[in-house]
């Protein structure tokens, strides 16, 4: 198979959200001041992440909204630490938003594999997060010279696994699927949704997640990425 454009996911593929996630919340710890309230910051952030994936999936899923999603996650996560305050919630999530775009931690491997890959094929992002975070994300990590289109979607209407953003995706850049691969680290949004639009996939699978998905790849590095393209 000849591919021609290379569809990428972003947070948990490129964007390494668990170290930018703790880099954020420890500051805001101290910001807040929240260790005096007997909070330890990796509990805390080892709930907020059970918590935030939990409804992102609930997000994708149509059941809450954006902002349920990006002021009750954090609710949540300082309710199980006895603190019942939507104020302080909504406070942190807004800073919490404001920050951790600005930070810069990749996947180990991520630019010498796009300097690779965007020298041969077109390069493309399609991702399921907020259209005003997404793309200072892309720009302060130094992403944005390597890829043509950032697809997201609010922007497309429909979210990852929705076929609609595939094909949304695909006309943006003018391509077709059976010429077109995607990367990312979610079976669901990314590796089915892919699939069942008729584009072949690598799964980007660090934590070597069991499944009986069949798959056009599986990578547990992104370095694993030049024995396929």
């Amino acid at each position: 198979m000849q591919y021609e454009h290379i569809f990428f996911d972003l947070d948990k593929t490129l964007w390494d959200i668990d170290s930018n996630s703790f880099e954020t919340i420890s500051e805001l710890f101290e910001k807040y001041s929240l260790s005096s309230k007997g909070i330890d910051s990796v509990e805390f952030l080892k709930e907020y992440t059970r918590i935030n994936n939990r409804m992102w999936n609930e997000y994708r899923n149509g059941i809450i909204d954006k902002e349920s999603l990006r002021y009750n996650r954090f609710y949540e996560t300082f309710s199980l630490f006895n603190i019942d305050d939507f104020h302080l919630s909504k406070t942190f999530g807004d800073d919490y938003v404001r920050i951790a775009p600005h930070k810069t931690n990749l996947f180990p491997h991520a630019i010498e594999v796009l300097n690779y890959l965007h020298k041969k094929y077109s390069l493309h992002i399609i991702t399921n997060g907020f259209e005003e975070v997404q793309h200072i994300k892309i720009k302060n990590s130094g992403l944005n010279k390597y890829f043509l289109n950032t697809i997201t979607s609010e922007a497309a209407g429909f979210q990852k696994p929705d076929i609609r953003i595939f094909e949304f995706a695909l006309r943006t850049a003018q391509s077709y699927a059976q010429k077109s691969i995607m990367i990312g680290d979610n079976m669901e949004a990314d590796i089915l949704g892919a699939k069942n639009a008729g584009i072949h996939q690598i799964y980007f699978n660090p934590s070597e997640i069991k499944h009986t998905e069949q798959v056009t790849y599986e990578i547990k590095s992104l370095n694993e990425v030049f024995e396929i393209l």
